[in-house]
């Protein structure tokens, strides 16, 4: 079974649960998801089988959307309803307040992620060291808000919806702004209802299912390869060239079908499909105006170069 499934992940489990719970019942070898959801978060979580774990690198650059409820008043040490209360204080905000200051994070930005969390120091994750009794202070990462949206108004809690970059801590989020409001903060709700490509109504759930039904709901509900990179344009190979490619060889102007389009630009990144619509690898084009290439009397010009298969 090589493809993607989509999990609605429940409250309380984490992403590794569920990859673990996808990878029994599917019997797989290898499973991982593209991008970790907290316990407290449920949503949409993309599980890549066997195969298809070779284009987590891919996937996990996704642009995320999410609707979190936010609870004003209250700051934890995780920076979600489930740490220890640190700071407490009434709020005292009204709609518009807020709806400005959601405004204010639309943007390119600098974000420090919660000491709870996946964010690894010297190799181990800050939620280790800091259950291990040592805070250590994350460094700053870059990320990008694209659209933030106020959905309901009940203090003290507050939902927006945020489509942002990969990266972006929804728990940091709310931190920030509480202080943007004068007011601690912190999460008290996520769901994550896209995930690229992958909308949450397309997800399907686990919960009480028998393992017999679970394998039925992820057989029925795989994704293709090719479909799940499907926003990187073909490049047609014969099977003979994708057996090459398989096998390490990196394909030169003989070896290639026209491509889908003709503008393909230096550096674009591309798929390589056989007969089947079956994925071979995933490549970066070299040159500009390499469609216009195809046609050169040069068999051995590099057209691409495989960077995943």
């Amino acid at each position: 079974m090589n493809g993607i499934v989509l999990i609605d992940k429940p409250c309380g489990k984490t992403s590794f649960d569920v990859v673990e719970e996808v990878r029994r019942a599917a019997c797989v070898k290898k499973a991982g998801h593209t991008g970790t959801l907290d316990p407290l978060a449920t949503g949409v979580l993309p599980v890549c089988l066997n195969e298809a774990t070779k284009l987590v690198q891919f996937l996990i650059e996704d642009r995320k959307e999410y609707r979190a409820t936010m609870l004003l008043g209250v700051e934890t040490d995780t920076l979600d309803i489930e740490g220890r209360v640190v700071a407490s204080r009434e709020a005292d905000v009204d709609r518009s307040g807020v709806e400005a200051v959601l405004k204010e994070f639309i943007g390119l930005q600098e974000q420090v992620p919660p000491r709870y969390s996946s964010v690894k120091h010297r190799g181990k994750p800050l939620h280790r060291w800091a259950r291990e009794g040592t805070l250590i202070d994350p460094p700053f990462r870059m990320v990008e808000i694209y659209r933030m949206d106020l959905e309901e108004f009940n203090p003290p809690y507050i939902t927006f919806s945020v489509f942002c970059s990969k990266g972006t801590y929804i728990r940091s989020l709310c931190r920030d702004i509480g202080k943007k409001l004068n007011a601690p903060a912190c999460l008290h709700a996520l769901v994550r209802t896209r995930s690229g490509a992958f909308a949450r109504e397309k997800a399907v759930s686990l919960e009480g299912k028998s393992p017999e039904k679970k394998r039925e709901l992820l057989e029925s509900n795989l994704i293709s390869m090719t479909d799940a990179l499907s926003r990187l344009k073909p490049v047609f190979v014969s099977n003979e060239t994708a057996d090459r490619v398989r096998k390490g060889h990196q394909p030169v102007r003989a070896d290639l079908g026209y491509p889908a389009a003709s503008d393909f630009q230096e550096g674009q990144v591309v798929q390589l499909v056989a007969s089947g619509n079956n994925l071979v690898a995933v490549g970066r084009i070299l040159r500009d105006g390499a469609a216009g290439a195809m046609n050169s009397n040069n068999p051995a010009l590099k057209i691409l170069r495989v960077i995943n298969h």
